[in-house]
């Protein structure tokens, strides 16, 4: 297969789609989840376990009861194989140093981050967090040879929010290690969708408390000191969580660097809609009502760029890479290669193989497609206006 042909195939990759689904008031149906299948919870220990549930002043709906349960259950579980990694990787992990800067993927929920972390793992001089190892990343370092090939078969086949594949072992969003070991974090609304969105704070880092950035600080390293013992390669990370938090990271690991993908806010806004809806159904200790959730997905992203431009200007421009994601779907070796030398990532053409083949394996995949009615349309421009002018995206077309 050509260079020239693979810009085609990830096209039409995206053209091949099923009927659309208008934005209504119906809840939408997704990939089946079994009831077995493990939720984000049930990798938390059970001292954090218990916190979230009294922080939500344990407002369980009766049918999700069993399901607490069981998190409840699983935490102990947790609690003596965190300890037991403690006791042989205390020292080591504290005495890690990163020595090899991550790369972190930012945007939007919806806007190409996961393709576009699937394409740069494909490079074997890098490495990732695993599903299993954001699972429980407690214990990872004493348990990854043994409990996922005991319980590979608890997940389905796919995300239930679209099309993606899911496994143990593939890439994943460190944003749901930072929720396992009980962090602050956005995420924590998925537990109780019907209570006030948890620690909104963090998609800007404006006004949050010096506890709650001491323990993320605190929590984020740890988690990638760990992955850095077992995986000893320069990692790639991916959290649409991060745009916000820029500043924060690259104090953290100095000399890190950011690719930004942007997309079409009219693809944008319906899409993280559904991720929300299916991450509440299936992940939610509450049978979600969803009465704000329009409102909720407009504001995340107001507030996410709020923080993002107050923290852009303090990134040298040689670690930071910015790509629409049309452009990347159209001639994704071409906007690959800019990453590359633009960040001095080394030489592409080791892994160009390697990413050609990946989309040759991807050209059947179907993004879900959405129609947006007038009313939101008219919403998106008013609230949205300023990202869609800043990116190129002409929303009276």
């Amino acid at each position: 297969v050509q260079t020239c042909a693979l810009p085609i195939c990830l096209t039409s990759l995206c053209q091949r789609q099923p009927p659309q689904e208008a934005m209504t008031s119906k809840r939408p149906k997704f990939h089946a989840y079994p009831f077995w299948s493990p939720r984000f919870w049930h990798g938390m220990r059970l001292g954090d376990v218990l916190k979230l549930f009294a922080r939500n002043r344990f407002r369980i709906h009766p049918l999700r009861m069993p399901m607490a349960v069981l998190v409840a259950c699983c935490g102990v579980l947790h609690t003596v194989l965190h300890r037991l990694e403690q006791l042989f990787y205390r020292r080591r992990i504290a005495e890690t140093k990163i020595t090899q800067p991550p790369i972190f993927i930012i945007g939007h929920w919806r806007s190409g981050t996961t393709l576009l972390h699937e394409l740069m793992v494909r490079d074997e001089r890098f490495d990732f967090p695993s599903t299993y190892e954001c699972f429980v990343p407690h214990h990872f370092l004493v348990s990854h040879r043994i409990l996922p090939k005991l319980i590979w078969f608890l997940l389905p086949a796919k995300r239930p929010m679209d099309n993606m594949l899911a496994g143990f072992d593939r890439p994943q969003e460190d944003e749901f290690a930072l929720v396992t070991m009980g962090a602050p974090t956005p995420y924590m609304r998925i537990a109780f969708p019907n209570e006030p969105p948890a620690y909104s704070e963090f998609l800007d880092m404006q006004e949050t408390k010096q506890s709650d950035l001491a323990r993320f600080k605190k929590d984020i390293l740890n988690f990638v000191r760990r992955i850095t013992i077992l995986k000893a390669k320069r990692l790639v990370l991916k959290s649409p969580l991060h745009t916000g938090r820029i500043q924060v990271l690259s104090e953290l690991f100095p000399g890190a660097v950011f690719i930004h993908i942007v997309r079409d806010p009219r693809s944008v806004f319906p899409s993280t809609k559904r991720l929300w809806q299916a991450l509440d159904e299936v992940q939610g200790f509450q049978i979600p009502r969803h009465e704000h959730l329009d409102e909720y997905v407009f504001s995340c992203l107001e507030r996410m760029y709020r923080g993002f431009d107050a923290q852009r200007p303090g990134i040298p421009q040689d670690r930071f890479y910015e790509v629409r994601y049309e452009d990347l779907i159209r001639d994704p070796v071409s906007e690959l290669k800019k990453i590359y030398e633009t960040l001095h990532l080394g030489d592409f053409e080791p892994v160009r193989a390697s990413i050609e083949g990946y989309l040759r394996e991807q050209k059947d995949y179907q993004t879900n497609q959405h129609e947006l009615d007038a009313e939101t349309l008219a919403k998106l421009k008013d609230r949205w206006g300023f990202y869609a002018d800043r990116y190129g995206y002409d929303l009276t077309r």
